[in-house]
């Protein structure tokens, strides 16, 4: 059965499939990066996994895969192939398309950064399933973004589009990772909802789950935290949608898992700040976790269909 390879990159875990020409998943596996063993140890456990991979498609479905697909989180030069760097990971300029290629045989790789791949898997087969143009924004400990037009992500000029998390939603205000001052991720990602509510509740174990709970359990302080982010969120996403017009509007990570407590105040407060823009379908990502090894399964078949084609 012809298949290719997938695998989603993260800053503790890896996840992996066999993916058919269908969709179908024929082979799932995870297992831990390992970054405390330092980069070439992740990079040799990458490898090692990949290949692992091939050899359980040839013994259970008679041939090598036809392609794979990687993502990985950081800077990435998805037409060079490199890895440019990833601060979790403590990489940089890692040629990893071509080792992939070289320890697999020399099947065609495609390499893609995390949050794109992610949102090429929601466009095409998740949340915005038949949408021309949509924007997909996860909210987990910081905010990136992926930019969908007819079917695929725009990446930008360098590599960088889509990095919604630093819009300066606040000029001025707090300090975010990225050297800037009073950007959307420094207010509405679920690190920073977590960060806050933890020092409003006096609990350091607190987190943003726990903030949304306390929410719908009536907690005034929670509700404050809770619109707060609500309100930085709104205001970047009306920045965002001005400047794409989107169709659908995909939101992921942690924050979106609270549901209605999140969506039915960000959908009023987005629409509270439109005047001419039209107001796109707001909805959660559906593929959870497995959007960026779904996306990278995509990536692969694309690699084999661009070759077709040729």
């Amino acid at each position: 059965m012809r298949h290719v390879i997938a695998l989603d990159v993260g800053g503790t875990g890896m996840k992996a499939a066999l993916i058919s020409a269908d969709g179908t998943l024929l082979h799932e596996a995870r297992r831990p990066t390992g970054r405390e063993r330092g980069p070439h140890a992740v990079i040799a456990a990458i490898l090692d996994f990949a290949a692992e991979l091939r050899e359980h498609g040839l013994a259970a479905y008679g041939e090598a895969p036809a392609a794979a697909g990687l993502a990985v989180p950081g800077i990435v030069d998805e037409v060079a192939g490199i890895a440019v760097y990833a601060a979790n990971l403590r990489w940089k300029d890692v040629p990893l398309r071509a080792l992939l290629a070289e320890r697999l045989g020399g099947v065609p790789v495609a390499l893609g950064h995390d949050v794109r791949t992610g949102g090429l898997a929601e466009g095409r087969i998740g949340a915005g399933n038949g949408a021309d143009r949509f924007l997909f924004v996860p909210l987990g400990t910081g905010i990136a973004g992926a930019i969908g037009i007819e079917g695929r992500i725009e990446a930008g000029a360098h590599g960088y589009a889509g990095e919604i998390g630093h819009i300066v939603v606040r000029p001025g205000g707090r300090e975010c990772g990225c050297g800037a001052a009073g950007c959307l991720e420094a207010y509405a990602s679920a690190a920073a909802v977590a960060r806050t509510w933890a020092a409003e509740s006096g609990d350091p174990e607190a987190d943003a789950a726990d903030c949304a709970r306390a929410v719908e359990a009536g907690d005034r302080r929670a509700a404050a935290v809770w619109g707060e982010a609500i309100d930085a969120l709104a205001d970047g996403l009306v920045t965002g949608l001005t400047l794409l017009d989107p169709r659908v509007l995909i939101i992921g990570g942690g924050l979106a898992e609270a549901g209605d407590t999140l969506f039915g105040p960000l959908r009023a407060a987005v629409e509270a700040r439109l005047t001419f823009q039209k107001l796109p379908l707001i909805v959660p990502a559906a593929l959870g976790d497995t959007a960026g090894c779904l996306g990278a399964g995509l990536l692969a078949w694309d690699l084999i269909s661009v070759e077709v084609t040729a």
